[in-house]
């Protein structure tokens, strides 16, 4: 059985969402549902029943994330509400590299939507939002670390 590739799932249902939150922690936590259940603080015949329905409380979202380690549902919530959702990266100095590196995924991204625009496809689809996404990210990466700037975080 290959392993999956969990940067690239996405959820399409919130059932499937807490069910990737669920297998994910399996995967890659050793983590039961009971034990799920265990840290969240709720039984583990509720956390059954909630899997199957998909109706887990609102308030108990950031508990199963937290428990699981992943965010499948929050960032269904957030796609469903049309807004996508980076992850914010950690700060680190940048260096020339990287800086580059953010001209270069820009320099890849454009011509492949133009293309796209010019001739709309599903076949360049996923390969434009991959370098998208991929620009963007990069471009996340350094706005964390200008707002850090303006804020800095002080070491204890």
């Amino acid at each position: 059985m290959s392993r999956r590739d969990w940067k690239r799932v996405r959820a399409t249902s919130a059932v499937q969402a807490l069910r990737l939150c669920k297998e994910f922690a399996q995967e890659r936590h050793n983590l039961s549902v009971e034990r799920i259940a265990d840290r969240m603080g709720v039984t583990h015949d509720s956390l059954y029943k909630w899997l199957a329905t998909g109706r887990l409380p609102a308030i108990l979202v950031p508990a199963y994330e937290l428990a699981c380690g992943c965010s499948f549902l929050s960032v269904w919530f957030a796609a469903t509400a049309g807004k996508m959702v980076i992850d914010m990266p950690t700060g680190r100095k940048a260096g020339t590299a990287d800086v580059v590196s953010v001209n270069t995924s820009c320099a890849e991204a454009l011509p492949l939507l133009t293309a796209f625009y010019a001739n709309p496809s599903n076949e360049g689809a996923e390969a434009t939002l991959a370098a998208l996404r991929a620009h963007m990210e990069q471009v996340a990466f350094h706005h964390h670390n200008v707002a850090r700037y303006q804020a800095p975080q002080l070491e204890l």
